[in-house]
């Protein structure tokens, strides 16, 4: 599972720093407003020198009016549409952009069946607020959630908890927008810090790190995107007494829990998207016989009240044993 991790997080990595350089953009007048993104998809078609006789795009293009969509630095002029980290599992390889501030929120239900045991939990407001700051290519990020949890033994015997999860607490860095077939890339670097009520809490600070990445395939028709994340976690273990110990061991612990996911999003109409998903979570050095894989299928729908506001609904199955037997929610996301 150590290969698997630096195949996650190096592969990627190295993808990026042999394809990207960081070229600055000359923009004109009064348009100007800080890059977009951290980096650029380097162009073997043209050198600052114009070595193979042609010009560089920005000179062809004089103020990078027109087709030009690798200014980076330039106010879009399309206009100010919402772009969402929710319902699905993958997050938005994009960033708010300087001076919008974005409320997203919602509730799941999960109910799962395991050996006669029952579990469902209800999750609310899965509150998370991005900042965009310094630059367009910067998201200050904020999250907190609570949830309530029902467990219900096969002898019929029923235990329940509720409270506050940890606080969340992460950057977006932009890094590159989609240059042809290579992506636009962002890097989400977040931990949670230990705020929440005692059966809801880690009770320490758990790191991780997210890469998304996205395609426009069909131009404002289909959209691929997916991303690859390594997050520190705090669970709880159960070693009953038939693994061989004297008697049963419980207790809680860290680990490293690796998640992909693919999505595909579909726009069917100028106000109505929907969207299909595969996500998994691979649990490394997690102890127990019930902690495995987890893979999971959803999909849902999304709709534009405004353009800047947005409501969703969302479903999914859990596709193998350790994950659960199905969730469903609902959520809405507004931007200033």
């Amino acid at each position: 599972m150590g290969r698997l991790v630096l195949a996650c997080l190096i592969g990627p990595a190295l993808v990026l720093s042999t394809g990207c350089a960081t070229v600055p953009v000359a923009v004109d007048g009064p348009l100007e407003r800080g890059p977009k993104v951290l980096l650029e998809w380097a162009d073997k078609k043209s050198s600052p020198a114009g070595g193979n006789g042609e010009k560089p795009d920005a000179a062809v293009n004089g103020s990078g009016a027109g087709t030009d969509t690798t200014a980076s630095n330039r106010v879009d002029e399309e206009p100010d549409v919402i772009v969402t980290d929710r319902p699905d599992f993958t997050e938005a390889s994009s960033t708010v952009g300087r001076g919008r501030v974005q409320l997203e929120a919602g509730y799941t239900f999960t109910r799962d069946r395991t050996n006669g045991e029952r579990f469902s939990s209800h999750s609310y407001p899965e509150a998370l607020l991005r900042v965009g700051m310094f630059a367009d290519w910067f998201e200050f990020r904020l999250g907190q959630n609570f949830g309530t949890e029902r467990t219900t033994l096969p002898d019929g015997t029923r235990t329940t908890g509720s409270g506050a999860d940890d606080l969340y607490l992460g950057v977006k860095l932009g890094l590159t927008e989609q240059k042809a077939w290579r992506p636009e890339v962002a890097l989400v670097l977040q931990m949670t810090v230990p705020s929440g009520s005692r059966d809801f809490s880690a009770r320490e600070v758990l790191p991780g790190i997210n890469l998304l990445y996205g395609w426009d395939v069909i131009k404002d028709r289909v959209s691929v995107g997916g991303s690859t994340q390594a997050n520190r976690v705090r669970g709880d273990f159960a070693l009953p007494d038939f693994m061989g110990l004297e008697q049963a061991v419980t207790g809680r612990h860290s680990y490293l829990l690796l998640a992909q996911s693919l999505t595909v999003n579909y726009t069917l109409t100028e106000k109505l998207g929907a969207y299909t998903e595969w996500f998994a979570f691979f649990p490394d050095s997690a102890i127990g016989p019930e902690v495995g894989p987890e893979h999971y299928l959803d999909g849902g729908f999304t709709y534009k009240v405004t353009p800047a506001f947005q409501l969703d609904i969302r479903a999914g199955v859990g596709l193998n044993r350790h994950a659960a037997d199905f969730f469903a929610g609902s959520g809405f996301a507004v931007k200033y």
